[in-house]
């Protein structure tokens, strides 16, 4: 009898696959220098010790909403760093260097996914571009801070990030806090899109224990990924669809919460997103706020996020775009940002000489 032929099953909407470099041939091609991990190193265990009490500074990660210009990148980490280190007595600064951007429905996904703005996806050159950009901002002596989108984006780069972020949209993933529960750093989880805090919280207690779960090994290859669990993952309020949430009052109901939980009562408060309405101006009022409560010694605040960038607004994808302009949400500029980081500061100090 001639054989039947077996129809095929699956890749029926799948046009293509591509080979994809392994992360330890990216970690071979771009290694991390002893000056590279001894930021990295301290970076961490000082943001650690702020969210734990041991350090009474503000956590402050700032920067591009998301970055598609490495070279105004690169301009805007080099004012950060020398900002940075006049404030470092009361503020423990992370650069905000993000390269996968969640959409609510489409657009450009990232640096990574389209490092050339134009829908080629040459992700490759991408990785290649974040780890080279990684590097060269922490080697200013100025640590990062990454949102983690992709499950297995971290293979690549996670070596190289101080700081991690979880966002709205993916705070409730089961994958997204399995990778938290592996992951070497601080990871701040935020609030829902809706502005539902609990699962923040719900994933900060998930990402604390351990977890098995598939991934992929240095190498690429498939593999199962046992993890111990990550203490030090924390609530980030955003606000949302519902409203913001950066009120004293909001405050104290994620604080509830957290001690509900058994959990560390200690939020980061992002002025962005919806504290802010997206809207680049209020993002200011936002943090002033927040600096004068801090000063007045409110509890369980630990840090502030702020989306900024060399020029102030956003800009659409295009032939003639603005150098230093975010193309994603819109972002403060750099002398707003600068006097804000002063106004920080200066909110713990007066914290200090009232007590």
């Amino acid at each position: 009898m001639p054989l039947t032929a077996v129809p095929t099953l699956d890749e029926h909407r799948t046009s293509r696959i591509s080979p994809l470099l392994s992360p330890a041939l990216l970690r071979h091609e771009l290694p991390v220098d002893a000056g590279v991990a001894a930021t990295v190193t301290q970076a961490r265990a000082e943001v650690v010790d702020v969210l734990d009490g041991r350090d009474d500074r503000l956590i402050v990660v700032v920067g591009p909403c998301s970055i598609h210009d490495p070279d105004a990148a690169m301009d805007y980490a080099q004012r950060l760093a020398a900002h940075a280190e006049r404030v470092s007595g009361e503020l423990r600064v992370v650069m905000r260097a993000y390269f996968e951007k969640p959409r609510s429905t489409v657009g450009w996904k990232g640096l990574i996914n389209d490092p050339g703005l134009d829908e080629t996806f040459d992700v490759n050159r991408g990785l290649r571009t974040a780890r080279r950009l990684l590097l060269d901002i922490t080697g200013l002596g100025l640590p990062v801070g990454c949102e983690f989108l992709d499950p297995i984006t971290p293979q690549f780069i996670a070596d190289v990030v101080s700081w991690g972020a979880i966002g709205a949209r993916t705070a409730a993933s089961q994958v997204h806090r399995q990778l938290c529960s592996a992951l070497s750093m601080p990871v701040g989880i935020k609030n829902g899109t809706d502005g539902d805090v609990q699962v923040a919280v719900d994933g900060v207690r998930a990402a604390g224990v351990g977890h098995v779960f598939m991934g992929i090994n240095p190498d690429g290859l498939a593999a199962l990924i046992t993890t111990t669990g990550n203490p030090d993952c924390h609530v980030i309020l955003r606000g949302g669809s519902s409203g913001p949430n950066h009120d004293a009052a909001s405050v104290a109901g994620a604080l509830d919460r957290l001690r509900a939980a058994a959990l560390p009562p200690r939020v980061i408060v992002d002025a962005s997103h919806g504290n802010s309405g997206k809207d680049h101006v209020r993002q200011a009022e936002v943090v002033r706020e927040i600096a004068g409560r801090v000063g007045a010694g409110e509890p369980g605040v630990v840090g502030v996020m702020m989306e900024s960038f060399l020029v102030a607004g956003r800009q659409d994808l295009g032939p003639d775009m603005t150098r230093g302009q975010s193309v994603t949400d819109a972002c403060m500029d750099w002398d707003t940002t600068a006097d804000l980081l002063d106004e920080l500061a200066g909110a713990v100090a007066a914290l200090r000489t009232a007590a």
